[in-house]
């Protein structure tokens, strides 16, 4: 059965979220990404070293890039996937920014930001999704093709080792440091976890929906977040510890997923186009 699009509209206190969060988003990525360096005079706490601080852009940046999408897309099941990894990323930046209050600069304007931020947009996001939720049935899309089997037990697998880290890192940060193959504290320990969090409920979310126009969105931001620490860990290749076998799975793993939502993007374009043929 076909999708009904009158059924499966993004309302547009969705569409007002994502225009309203995205300008936080690129602040915190030129921050974060561009002035690594110099994150205890512009941003809301002081960020050590600037491998952290950069892959934390690139988050951000991924998540202009899906919040864009949004506005873009005209079907609900086209972005849905990637809501409750936004709510569970944002929802751990809070409780880590709660455990952490002392090491924030609480005079600076991106103190507010932050917090303004993290102590709201779980709330007001889990809020949108639920009015938003009912918009799907669960169809295929007009010109849908469904997911490979295969290629869907692939990313559920790894959202869950993914998720498995994320929590070790929130709730086991000590351990995890003393593991980490580029110098944590508490704090960025706790936030790599809600990074964690993102791919690792994306990939659980596109495995329990087979529909490739589900996941279309949600992989190419997460592809461009993955290309952005690709290019963080070139320019901060000094924070790395060469000498450990994480630094090498780490950097290769990043290079073995953006290399399979290439393929699986390929894969799927000339799929589509045999079944229009």
């Amino acid at each position: 059965m076909k999708i009904n699009h009158l059924d499966n509209q993004i309302l547009l206190e969705t569409r007002w979220i994502a225009a309203l969060v995205i300008p936080f988003l690129v602040v915190a990525f030129v921050i974060l990404f561009i002035f690594p360096y110099q994150t205890e005079m512009l941003f809301a706490w002081k960020i050590q070293p600037s491998m952290s601080a950069m892959m934390l852009g690139s988050a951000y940046a991924g998540g202009i890039y899906f919040f864009a999408g949004v506005l873009r897309s005209k079907q609900w099941h086209q972005v849905k996937v990637g809501f409750l990894p936004v709510i569970a990323f944002a929802s751990l930046l809070g409780i880590a920014t709660i455990l952490h209050w002392d090491k924030f600069n609480h005079s600076h304007v991106s103190f507010f930001a932050w917090t303004g931020l993290y102590f709201t947009t779980p709330f007001i996001v889990s809020f949108v999704w639920l009015r938003n939720r009912h918009q799907d049935t669960g169809n295929l899309d007009d010109t849908d093709t469904i997911i490979p089997y295969m290629a869907r037990l692939i990313m559920g697998l790894f959202g869950t080792v993914t998720l498995i880290i994320s929590l070790f890192l929130f709730t086991q940060p000590s351990t995890m440091i003393s593991l980490w193959f580029w110098k944590l504290t508490p704090l960025t320990a706790r936030v790599m976890g809600a990074m964690f969090a993102l791919p690792g409920l994306v990939g659980l979310g596109i495995a329990f929906d087979k529909r490739w126009s589900a996941a279309t969105l949600i992989l190419q931001s997460q592809g461009f977040s993955i290309l952005l620490i690709l290019i963080a860990s070139i320019l901060s290749s000094q924070d790395y510890n060469w000498t450990t076998w994480g630094s090498w799975v780490f950097v290769g793993g990043l290079c073995l997923m953006l290399i399979s939502i290439v393929v699986l993007f390929m894969f799927m374009k000339k799929r589509n186009s045999n079944q229009g043929s």
